[in-house]
């Protein structure tokens, strides 16, 4: 059995590659579509992870490097909005949900903890700037938890016009375009 597991891998590998070639060529954030974000949701048990790729244009309005003022306060405003998640995905209060982990990576925040900021920035790094966000929580009552409503992610970045969401639930798995206008999935 031991000797399968080790194997499986190996044998999962090309699939593995032909996958990430195909999301590179036709997938959500390898074409950089302004206006369009990936969230991905799954809830297993007492926990619940959201991860959100955007490009950052759909949040800031800008992907270089914030450099005047007016810049710098919108990613602060951004970054401090991404950081309140209860909100930004109408978590139901019922649910007893607390963050137990986040993090917000993009190179607009820096390198903080990036070991491979050597000062020797590439240009075509900032060209497509990302926003990337890990949520995780712990619900006491997983059960009240029965759709994904972003109304609020609509109404806090307005650039954003669809967000591809694929959620994994014990219930079911699926996957939907949501808009500002339908801004609910129901599981």
């Amino acid at each position: 059995m031991r000797r399968l597991l080790l194997a499986l891998p190996f044998a999962l590998l090309p699939l593995a590659i032909a996958h990430a070639a195909d999301e590179h060529d036709h997938g959500s954030l390898g074409a950089h579509v302004h206006g369009v974000a990936r969230l991905d949701m799954a809830l297993d048990g007492r926990t619940l992870e959201i991860e959100l790729d955007t490009p950052a244009m759909n949040i800031v309005g800008f992907e270089h490097p914030a450099t005047t003022d007016a810049d710098k306060m919108k990613l602060a405003l951004a970054r401090e909005t991404l950081l309140k998640p209860h909100g930004l995905f109408s978590i139901p209060e019922a649910a007893g949900c607390t963050v137990s982990k986040q993090k917000l990576e993009s190179p607009l925040f820096g390198h903080e903890g990036d070991d491979h900021n050597d000062g020797d920035t590439d240009e075509h790094e900032h060209e497509h700037s990302e926003i990337h966000g890990h949520y995780q929580f712990t619900c006491s009552v997983a059960a009240v938890l029965n759709k994904l409503d972003l109304t609020q992610l609509f109404k806090s970045f307005p650039a954003t016009q669809t967000i591809q969401v694929q959620l994994v639930t014990p219930k079911r798995q699926m996957g939907a375009e949501v808009r500002p206008s339908n801004p609910v999935v129901k599981f």
